[in-house]
């Protein structure tokens, strides 16, 4: 058992506090979300009970700082068992199944067989709080096989977005660039590493990169905004066998032209789905210094303030990464 430190609200919250199809399932699938049940899924906290084994188990001590994956593996599918825990068949995600409450609460429950990481005291609170949307944008840019020299373009500048600009940049692409609708949150991109940024709503971005690339289109796209346009944007300015990267979770199904994919571009297509072996990785980079989250931490607010935490997520203009505090 933990005592919650701090615990970010994330646009899947969001999404699944509003009612979006995909996340409460109709006649043709499963709901993703179970109720009744405590959100939150990007937490830190202290060790404050050990269960019979946890200790020797997961290296720990009360009063250590952990953090634990956000996904609780069965260990027992053909996923868990061929190291793919992170696509489990049963999938229990902390925050959206009542078997894994998750850290919007002063103090949550870690199971058994949930993967715990120490995290060190000297990461401030609101940065330790970053690791799993960190881990995350890692795994996205993993995804991409970003080669040297490669033009590379991030769509959306939100939490997830910014976090694959700085882990993207350690990659040394040879244009690394942002498109976002908000200012705010390009001038952010710039801080943590992108060459150049592009707002759709004033500029034809997809003219802008194959102008940027003699007419071919980037070589990496990452989509990150969850909204179905940038889906399309993204087949539009990507070049032949170029690698596309589809992160977001969208609030509906999103139908694109298939024959871009197949006989026009014969593209790449990656999906990307929580932070699997990239924890100690987005400690690391946090602990170091080398991803400077304090561009994306914007708000934290008491934990009996969720509703205008949500208000402020929801609305967007005004914050990046909002973080509740119990």
């Amino acid at each position: 058992m933990i005592k919650v430190n701090a615990c970010g609200v994330c646009a899947s919250d969001i999404k699944c506090y509003t009612g979006a199809p995909l996340f409460w399932g109709d006649e043709t699938r499963q709901p993703y979300v179970e109720t009744p049940v405590i959100a939150g899924h990007e937490f830190i906290g202290e060790v404050i009970e050990l269960g019979e084994g946890a200790a020797e188990k997961n290296r720990l001590e009360i009063g250590d700082r952990v953090i634990a994956e956000q996904i609780v593996p069965c260990w027992e599918c053909r996923y868990c068992r061929t190291g793919k825990y992170w696509l489990c068949q049963v999938h229990n995600i902390f925050g959206f199944q009542p078997i894994v409450n998750g850290g919007m609460a002063e103090c949550m429950k870690f199971p058994s067989a949930a993967l715990v990481h120490k995290v060190p005291f000297d990461i401030p609170i609101e940065y330790a709080a970053m690791i799993e949307p960190l881990a995350c944008s890692i795994h996205a840019v993993q995804r991409g096989e970003i080669e040297f020299g490669d033009t590379v373009v991030i769509a959306g500048a939100g939490t997830l977005g910014l976090g694959m600009i700085g882990a993207a940049k350690l990659k040394n692409p040879g244009i690394l660039i942002a498109i976002d609708l908000q200012s705010k949150r390009l001038d952010a991109a710039k801080k943590l590493g992108a060459d150049l940024t592009f707002n759709p709503s004033d500029t034809d971005v997809v003219q802008e990169v194959l102008d940027l690339t003699e007419g071919y289109g980037c070589d990496v796209y990452i989509e990150a905004t969850g909204h179905p346009k940038a889906v399309e944007q993204g087949l539009l300015m990507i070049r032949k066998a170029g690698t596309f990267v589809e992160f977001s979770v969208m609030r509906e199904p999103v139908t694109v032209d298939w024959t871009i994919i197949g006989d026009t571009k014969e593209l790449n297509i990656h999906g990307s789905h929580l932070g699997p072996y990239t924890y100690p990785l987005a400690i690391d980079y946090i602990h170091k210094g080398l991803i400077d989250v304090s561009h994306i931490v914007t708000h934290q607010l008491p934990l009996e303030d969720y509703l205008t935490a949500f208000d402020m997520v929801q609305n967007g203009k005004d914050s990046i990464k909002v973080q509740l505090l119990p």
